[in-house]
């Protein structure tokens, strides 16, 4: 990349615009803060556009307040890797601690600046940064976040902004913050605080993606699909449940994700009837089931995959057929993913399947026992959050949500015994459009044909230990 500059510039001014450019493109941001290496980030335009779809929610003569997320203590002088507040971060793009952004309805005088928004965040400190990496500063909000009216957070006490003059105030309560405690114990009291409005509204919001955000979770789905379909070939008797999960997340890793969306839920055998076991350390038989439950998050955005397959490769008759149960109340699931379909469609229709497949098996006696072995919603949201915010009513075009029917049945349940500890989960990631849904993660396969046939391909985790 070459970098020209007109010649008709002063030298100084040449100077100056070169080595701001420079700073811009080539100095590294810590892992907590806006990084400059990636180049399919949200831009400043999705979260400038986002600031004013939420001010055409808000009352008139209103404020919303949002708290970046904290620094969380692991143990000792160690701490959780940063993971910023999604609703902040998807008002600001700003993956930084210590931070408080305030949105106005209409434009407020604060200090010597009249804006409708202020951002206040940490300065740059060289010699901090040279233990935890660089950070945003204030000029790096103005000219990366597009925010023009940023303020050190130091200096936020200067401003005394009154809140107690507007007719409504908005904020999560649950927020956590250390460098502005008094100004949310403020907040807390007041009588114009709107709690559920807040939620209500960024929920509304974070529902329904924009062509932006379904770009980065198409990426984090491929991914996780590719950690699922290797890990399926890798798998043999003998390899540890954290085997397999390693290998999953190699591939989220080496693809580019920067984190796992949640912890990977990854059970064989009685395990794979435990909804979210995270332990991963039984050493697997030829016998049992492995659940995957998987997602990589990629800039933000989380998948959530799940594929249930043999440790031997092939599954046995009784396995089968509650795989293909449960296969054909996924299947009838996602049929009813269709806008204007209520959130529980899916749910509804999958359990009606699941109910009378296990009532003609005799595995239940009565229709209502189909709880004891399918005891979970069948849908939920997704986004930044895994188990993302929305308004759970009808089905919106430009939605996500996952379809993930199960059946477990553990040891010494109420059924002939050749059922035991099978547990099986099958779970897709589907966006809601104007006319059929759309099944995000149809790239790794879940028929029992399918299945087995790439379990017999050789994977190159197989291949190393040779």
């Amino acid at each position: 990349m070459f970098l020209i500059l007109p010649k008709a510039l002063t030298k100084n001014v040449r100077a100056f615009l070169f080595s701001s450019v420079l700073l811009i493109l080539f100095t590294p941001f810590r892992a907590g803060a806006q990084n400059s290496y990636d180049i399919d980030l949200l831009t400043k335009e999705f979260h400038s556009g986002r600031r004013d779809a939420l001010r055409k929610l808000m009352d008139d003569s209103s404020v919303a307040v949002f708290f970046s997320a904290t620094i969380k203590n692991r143990s000792n002088d160690v701490d959780y890797e940063f993971h910023q507040d999604p609703n902040f971060y998807y008002l600001t793009g700003l993956n930084e601690e210590n931070a408080l952004l305030l949105v106005f309805k209409n434009d407020v005088q604060i200090g010597s600046a009249a804006a409708n928004e202020f951002l206040f965040l940490e300065d740059r400190d060289p010699k901090t940064e040279r233990w935890t990496g660089k950070k945003m500063g204030i000029d790096g909000a103005k000219t990366i976040l597009g925010i023009q009216n940023a303020f050190s957070s130091s200096s936020f006490a200067d401003f005394k902004i009154d809140l107690s003059r507007f007719k409504k105030v908005y904020c999560l309560k649950e927020n956590e913050t250390q460098l502005f405690t008094g100004f949310l114990s403020t907040i807390l009291s007041l009588t114009t605080l709107d709690s559920y409005a807040t939620k209500e509204m960024t929920a509304k919001l974070r529902e329904l993606k924009t062509k932006e955000e379904l770009d980065l979770m198409r990426k984090a789905i491929s991914i996780t699909c590719d950690g699922i379909k290797e890990a399926m070939k890798a798998l043999e008797p003998g390899m540890y449940e954290y085997n397999a999960e390693a290998i999953g997340e190699y591939v989220f890793k080496s693809k580019g994700a920067e984190d796992v969306g949640y912890p990977s839920i990854v059970g064989g055998g009685e395990n794979s009837c435990i909804l979210h076991y995270e332990t991963n350390r039984k050493k697997l038989s030829a016998k049992d089931m492995l659940v995957c439950d998987i997602g990589a998050e990629y800039h933000g955005y989380s998948a959530d995959v799940t594929r249930t397959f043999p440790v031997s490769g092939k599954f046995s008759d009784e396995q089968k057929t509650i795989y293909n149960i449960v296969l054909e109340a996924q299947q009838a699931g996602i049929a009813k993913c269709r806008a204007g379909e209520d959130f529980r469609a899916p749910h509804k229709e999958a359990t009606a399947i699941i109910q009378k497949r296990l009532l003609e098996l005799g595995i239940i006696k009565q229709p209502n026992e189909v709880n004891k072995y399918f005891f979970h919603g069948t849908s939920h949201y997704l986004g930044l959050d895994v188990h993302d915010v929305g308004i759970y009513g009808k089905l919106k075009p430009n939605s996500v949500i996952t379809v993930e029917p199960g059946i477990y049945i553990p040891f010494g349940s109420d059924c002939d015994e050749k059922w035991w500890n099978i547990g099986i989960r099958i779970e897709d990631d589907v966006l809601i459009t104007e006319t059929e849904p759309d099944v995000l993660s149809s790239c790794v396969p879940k028929t029992t044909e399918e299945i087995e046939a790439l379990m017999k391909q050789e994977s190159l985790f197989n291949l190393m230990k040779k």
